[in-house]
């Protein structure tokens, strides 16, 4: 396994070493994937073993600053199949019930839950009372009071609650970021976000209220609630939003198909965003300023990010967004770095809460004011 690793972070370095990498500014850009690394390594547990667990294992290969050493499943299958395929010590594995005994277990520092949304509150908890710092998948939480709890108790115990914004590390995303920092859009008048795809297996648990907390926006539609607020630099302080449902039986109470809705900005800027489980060939950000635009399509998707501004196109090279994530987050937790975009539990709490206030402006038809 460590001669594959290394045979895997060699490539990865290799491959980084292109001229447009030396055009970027160094501070939009995380540190490229080094096959000289000598700093702290973050040792992390997967808590939930599917798919995305599986492409966040498959990325941590190619890290430098971090590694995967555990995994938490209630499959035993699965941790069987883990543990050979990633060298995983017996020690290092739990399930379900049993796993608060990572507690006395110095050989992990940090636990990605990557379940069903609606479990993310009691499971990062447990983490945070185990004294483990907690990786969360987003959404954080069903809902704005859940995610401010798991920010209290990571708070009490004394570990770091982060979020898995992927995207606030990918190269094209922080360049656009450090754009608008630097005023090359002037003051920034739109923002449309178009978040979706069609959903297939009606019976999967992202259409189940009580494990997704909802539809389509506490999947797919997060990434433009999110990506509004780092795109325009600013909390919006009202939301409206309409909902749109043409199958009711796939899609039942509580679970929405495809929902609009509109932010606006104290700077006076507007967001338009779609979020639906219901059409494909939608992953778009635009930007628009008053000296010049920035659009991403793809925006969000696994990569390559694919982007342009009005001053030409952006040609950061691609790397894999979990392995960039982790690595920069393991120097947020060993070493205390301050992200260009924050990951932080508050930054995920901040988006519950227009979460929440989309569902109470579809409800009431009315527009809904935000304290972010």
């Amino acid at each position: 396994m460590s001669s594959r690793r290394a045979f895997l972070q060699k490539m990865a370095a290799s491959a980084l070493v292109v001229p447009a990498v030396s055009m970027m500014k160094a501070a939009a850009y995380p540190q490229a994937v080094n096959s000289v690394y000598d700093g702290p390594m973050l040792r992390v547990a997967i808590m939930g073993l599917g798919s995305y667990g599986s492409r966040v294992a498959e990325a941590l290969l190619s890290c430098r600053a971090a590694k995967l050493v555990g995994v938490i499943s209630g499959t035993p299958s699965k941790v069987k199949e883990w543990q050979a395929k990633y060298n995983i010590p017996e020690k290092n594995c739990y399930n379900y019930e049993n796993f608060d005994r990572i507690k006395d277990n110095q050989d992990i520092d940090a636990v990605y839950v990557i379940t069903p949304n609606a479990l993310h509150k009691d499971q990062s908890i447990r983490v945070a009372k185990a004294g483990k710092h907690v990786i969360c998948e987003k959404p954080m939480a069903v809902n704005a009071v859940e995610a401010q709890q798991m920010v209290d108790a990571c708070k009490k115990a004394n570990v770091k609650l982060l979020i898995g914004y992927r995207m606030h590390f990918e190269p094209k995303t922080l360049e656009i970021v450090r754009m608008r920092n630097a005023g090359d859009f002037g003051k920034i008048l739109f923002f449309q976000g178009l978040s979706g795809f069609k959903i297939g297996d009606p019976g999967e648990w992202r259409l189940n209220k009580q494990l997704a907390g909802g539809g389509a926006m506490m999947d797919i539609g997060i990434y433009s609630i999110n990506g509004a607020r780092y795109m325009v630099g600013e909390d919006p302080v009202w939301v409206t939003a309409q909902e749109v449902k043409t199958d009711p039986i796939k899609f039942k109470e509580g679970v929405d198909e495809t929902i609009t809705f509109q932010l606006g900005f104290a700077n006076g800027a507007l967001a338009s965003c779609l979020s639906t489980y219901a059409m494909n060939n939608l992953d778009r950000f635009f930007l628009n300023g008053e000296k010049g635009f920035a659009e991403l399509l793809p925006a969000t998707g696994y990569g390559p990010i694919k982007g342009h501004t009005h001053l030409g196109e952006l040609t950061q090279p691609h790397v894999t967004h979990q392995t960039l994530q982790m690595d920069e987050m393991s120097a947020i937790i060993l070493k205390g770095k301050k992200p260009l975009v924050p990951v932080d539990g508050e930054e995920g709490v901040k988006d519950m809460k227009i979460v929440d206030a989309i569902f109470e402006a579809v409800k009431t038809g009315k527009k809904v004011d935000l304290k972010l």
